[in-house]
């Protein structure tokens, strides 16, 4: 962080937090107005229609400090996602749920990059022993976006493999 650029901190939380939070206000205005008139955006009559359903994707992140590389920047932008999320947990209570999940190191493009040593790290610290594969967590999504969730919300759920 010390000698970090002070422009690539602005681009994480940029991106992480401030993009969460635009989502999350567009979202949240259309869903309470879905709610107030129960209506569709072109105003037919909604059918089934309870509680809008936000879901953010923070991180393991969040919850531990990574190691080795050094990340003080993303953490803190997905930490903050969740203090986020739970607060709109409340105040829209009225008209939708807010949940978020995080997802622990995951086999994606995004981490070709990191060496087979940094890796290997990764493994060691995390109980099932592998990266998690982006279709375990389509349950978790599923069951937020869902009325099975119905009385969930301002939840994290971690999905890490036990990290």
């Amino acid at each position: 962080m010390l000698d970090a650029d002070n422009d690539q901190y602005r681009k994480v939380v940029s991106i992480d937090l401030d993009g969460t939070y635009y989502c999350a206000k567009y979202a949240g205005q259309h869903w309470r107005r879905q709610k107030k008139e129960g209506t569709t955006i072109d105003g037919r009559p909604l059918e089934g229609f309870s509680y809008g359903s936000f879901i953010a994707t923070a991180s393991m992140s969040a919850h531990i400090v990574n190691i080795p590389q050094l990340q003080a920047a993303y953490n803190a932008a997905k930490a903050g996602i969740i203090q986020l999320v739970k607060s709109l947990a409340v105040e829209w209570v009225q008209f939708a749920r807010a949940n978020t999940v995080s997802p622990g190191y995951m086999a994606t493009e995004i981490s070709d990059f990191v060496p087979p040593e940094t890796k290997a790290i990764w493994k060691d610290k995390i109980p099932m022993g592998r990266e998690g594969e982006v279709h375990e967590l389509k349950g978790v999504y599923l069951f937020l976006a869902s009325n099975a969730s119905s009385y969930t919300t301002g939840t994290d759920i971690i999905c890490d493999g036990g990290y």
